[in-house]
């Protein structure tokens, strides 16, 4: 085990970030608001770069790391991101201006995920990322397969959960959840699944 902890410790540490990504991700510390991983934010943007995305939407916006690297990997996107923390919403805006990206480009909606998911537009997204509430991770992931186009790619973040949906005796509600979630999405035929280690572990889903 050493030499793979070392292995995925040389993997974040050479991702280079931007400076509105780095100050962003400081400011996220800072507020005590957990985010992605460097390692993460490299691998959506190179996801959201080879899907050429054109419309993304999160759920989540914390203070913009992760809408800011998707950005990054598709930097003429329209991105639509939910959260229920105005302050960090308002946090996030000032990243992206910072960024240099345009005010139209990024639509920001106040509310909680599961209010408003019902009404956005079913099969109309090249990307959906998914970090907010462990609880509903399971029913985001629902509304994400229906909001995303066939061959888009619903993204779930910390998907193991701080290591411990590898530990079978570790069987609290969240991760049980998570641990139900990848193993439902496994063998499913709606979907082609990946799991990364990288970071707190990204799971990809790419709806057939």
């Amino acid at each position: 085990m050493p030499h793979k902890e070392s292995s995925w410790k040389f993997a974040e540490e050479l991702v280079t970030e931007s400076d509105a990504i780095g100050l962003a991700r400081q400011h996220s510390l800072e507020a005590g608001v957990e985010t992605i991983s460097p390692g993460v934010g490299a691998q959506i943007a190179v996801t959201a770069a080879l899907l050429g995305a054109s419309n993304i939407i999160e759920i989540g916006t914390g203070l913009g790391v992760s809408g800011l690297s998707l950005l990054a990997g598709a930097p003429t996107a329209t991105l639509t991101s939910i959260d229920v923390e105005v302050d960090h919403q308002q946090a996030a805006r000032e990243s992206f201006a910072l960024a240099g990206i345009p005010a139209n480009r990024v639509r920001l909606i106040a509310g909680r995920a599961s209010d408003v998911l019902p009404r956005m537009n079913e099969n109309s997204y090249d990307i959906v990322l998914v970090d907010a509430d462990p609880e509903g991770v399971i029913e985001y992931v629902e509304h994400g397969l229906r909001l995303a186009r066939t061959g888009g790619v619903v993204l779930v973040v910390h998907a193991l959960w701080n290591g411990r949906v590898a530990n079978p005796a570790a069987r609290e509600a969240i991760t049980t959840g998570y641990r139900s979630l990848l193993t439902e999405v496994s063998t499913s035929p709606a979907v082609i699944s990946s799991l990364s280690t990288a970071g707190d572990g990204l799971l990809q889903l790419v709806k057939r």
